[in-house]
Parts: C-alpha cells; sequence; structure tokens
C-alpha cells in the first residue's frame, strides 16, 4: 500500500482532519500549518483517493490543461509551469493536445466535465473570435492565448502588442534600422492573433522611431510554421531575395533559433552584421550560441494566475461574478545576440 492520511498526518504533526482541510483546500488553515501538511504530502509522495473524494465533495482535485502541441517549446514549458502551480494548490493535472484542431478543441471544450475534471485551462488556435459562445459551458473555463477576447469566461493573456513593440525599440536603441520580421504576414487581416499583434507592435515602433516600412522585410511564415524550420526557410529566403537588413525580430523564440542556424549558414555574424531578437523566452533561447535576447511574457505567473482564477471559479457558488482579463507584466532579457553579456536572467 501507498503512504495514507493518516501517514501524512503523522509526519506533519496534525490531526488527519487538518490534512483534509488541506487537501480540500478550506481557507482557516494557518499558512505555517498548511506548508507542513504540503511538505509532509510531497515528501510521502501522498496521492488522495480521487473518487471518494470525489464523492463526498464533488470535486475530483484534478484540473484539465487544453494546448495545441506538446512538441512546441512554448506549450510544453506552459504546461510544466501549470503542473508546478497545480501541485502547490493540491491539484493533479490532466493534459491533453489538441494538434490545434478546430474538432479537438470542441471537444476538449464540451466535454471536460464528462471526464471527471473539476474544471479546464484552454488555449485554443483554431477557435477564434466568432467561436466565443463555444466557450459557453457549465463547468469552469479559463481561457489562455490570444484567439478569443471578450468571451464569457475569464482569460489570461500576454502584453502581444507592447511587448512586441518594446523588442524593436531595443533593436533601435543599439542602432539597427533595418529591422526584420519573421513570423506574420502585412496581408494576415485583423484577427487578434499571435501573429499579427506582434506585427502591429513592430509598425508602431517604427512608426515612433520616423522609420519607413519596407515591406521587403516583413517575411511571413504559416503558424503552423512557427519553428526553426519556418525561420531558417524565411532568412535564407530574404537573403537569396538581395533584401538588406541589419536585424530580425523573430516571433517566438522557435523561429529565433532557425534565424540564427540560417545566419551562420549565410556567412553573417551575430550580433555584429545581424541583431536578432526572440519572443517568450524558452529556456532554449539561454543556451543558442549566440545566447538569444527575447521577450519574456510571464509565462510562470501566467500559469499561476491561470490555476488561481481557475480554482476561485471552482469554489464559486450562486451567482458567477463577470468574466476578468489578466495580462502580467513582460520585460525584454538582454543577451548576446544583441550584443549584451548573458547572465542567470
Amino acid at each position: 500500500m501507498g503512504p495514507t492520511m493518516h501517514d501524512v498526518a503523522r509526519v506533519a504533526g496534525v490531526s488527519i482532519k487538518t490534512v483534509s482541510n488541506v487537501i480540500n483546500d478550506y481557507p482557516h488553515v494557518r499558512p505555517g500549518t498548511r506548508d507542513r501538511v504540503n511538505e509532509a504530502i510531497h515528501q510521502l509522495d501522498y496521492r488522495p483517493n480521487l473518487s471518494a473524494r470525489g464523492l463526498r465533495s464533488g470535486r475530483t482535485g484534478v484540473i484539465g490543461l487544453a494546448v495545441p502541441s506538446l512538441r512546441e517549446n512554448y506549450f510544453a514549458e506552459l504546461a510544466d509551469a501549470v503542473i508546478r502551480a497545480a501541485e502547490k494548490r493540491g491539484l493533479g493535472v490532466m493534459v491533453e493536445q489538441t494538434s490545434g484542431q478546430r474538432d479537438a478543441e470542441l471537444r476538449a471544450v464540451s466535454t471536460s466535465r464528462p471526464r471527471f475534471l473539476d474544471g479546464l485551462l484552454f488555449s485554443p488556435v483554431s477557435l477564434g473570435q466568432d467561436d466565443a459562445e463555444a466557450l459557453l459551458v457549465d463547468g469552469p473555463l479559463v481561457l489562455l492565448g490570444e484567439r478569443i477576447f471578450g468571451g464569457p469566461t475569464d482569460h489570461v493573456t500576454m502584453h502581444n502588442m507592447s511587448s512586441a513593440q518594446a523588442a524593436v525599440e531595443h533593436l533601435l536603441e543599439i542602432g539597427r534600422r533595418r529591422i526584420a520580421l519573421i513570423g506574420a504576414d502585412l496581408d494576415g487581416g485583423d484577427e487578434p492573433n499571435s501573429a499579427n499583434l506582434r506585427l502591429r507592435g513592430y509598425l508602431r515602433a517604427l512608426e515612433g522611431a520616423g522609420i519607413d516600412l519596407d515591406p521587403a522585410l516583413v517575411r511571413p511564415t504559416a503558424m503552423s510554421q512557427w519553428n526553426r524550420a519556418g525561420g531558417a526557410a524565411a532568412t535564407h529566403r530574404m537573403v537569396a531575395d538581395g533584401v538588406q537588413f541589419d536585424a530580425i525580430f523573430a516571433l517566438n523564440d522557435t523561429l529565433g533559433l532557425g534565424v540564427l542556424r540560417a545566419l551562420g549558414e549565410e556567412g553573417m555574424t551575430v550580433p555584429d552584421d545581424v541583431a536578432v531578437i526572440g519572443f517568450d523566452n524558452i529556456d532554449e533561447s539561454k543556451y543558442s550560441v549566440p545566447s538569444m535576447t527575447t521577450v519574456d511574457t510571464g509565462r510562470d505567473e501566467i500559469a499561476a494566475i491561470a490555476v488561481d482564477r481557475l480554482i476561485e471559479r471552482i469554489k464559486e457558488k450562486g451567482e458567477r461574478r463577470p468574466p476578468e482579463t489578466f495580462k502580467p507584466a513582460f520585460r525584454i532579457i538582454r543577451r548576446e545576440s544583441t550584443g549584451f553579456a548573458s547572465t542567470d536572467d
């Protein structure tokens, strides 16, 4: 048999009732006591009996996280951050990969309750603004990402436009003027997705610096190609087209890693010939050669806020409060690809 609630109580030096109160997230437990119980749970690797717990409380202690792809660094690291945030609150996480398919995203939302989840964190890429009504579900739901705004649920997102503007302004501050953008299309429409919002930040920064837009510097890739191959291919095409540039803003770090590779293959040095900045601050960006300057959008804070908001919605009884939107602060992480010494951030 595995460890029991009695074992947790013994190690923590508390009563079984106190352990139960901590596991069920009752508010009237002293912080020090809660910490001791959680430490004992971690030390013993105790796993509550979710079936029995669910019968007693109507809750299972498990929340869901639906993301497009765990092969994408950002979503893999987001999942890790959500799992860590949930564990601190005594919750397990069931992760589902939708592969960015519309039908899978609709299923993820509509079937969250039958899967014995207390609530769902949902990051869509195929559903858009016109699908906001799909979020009108019975169970607690918190939306992540930039596909649907003003919907019926709490929404945790990022400062896409202003952080992209800050990224380009960083390149302008170090004297770059021919700044290319990789990952968006000037004819991409007005849909408020990540690419379009970051493109708007880029355009706003150029306008603020009095620099005319050169359409040849804006290089699209499909959202499905926001990866190393997409970044490398777009960079090679720009060089082959004879476009002159002294900096590149890659709309995510994975594109940026491909950019760094392609520039090396083209015989260009970073940052002397071309400065590069990415977006998302994935772990790999710190260890690329050169290390890549990037935008840290507050991924860990996004995860913590999302988990906390979901817990609040799970606890909610009676009339629900109106939905709220949360945007953690961002910062520019300066590294070698824009001429700064790498740090531990």
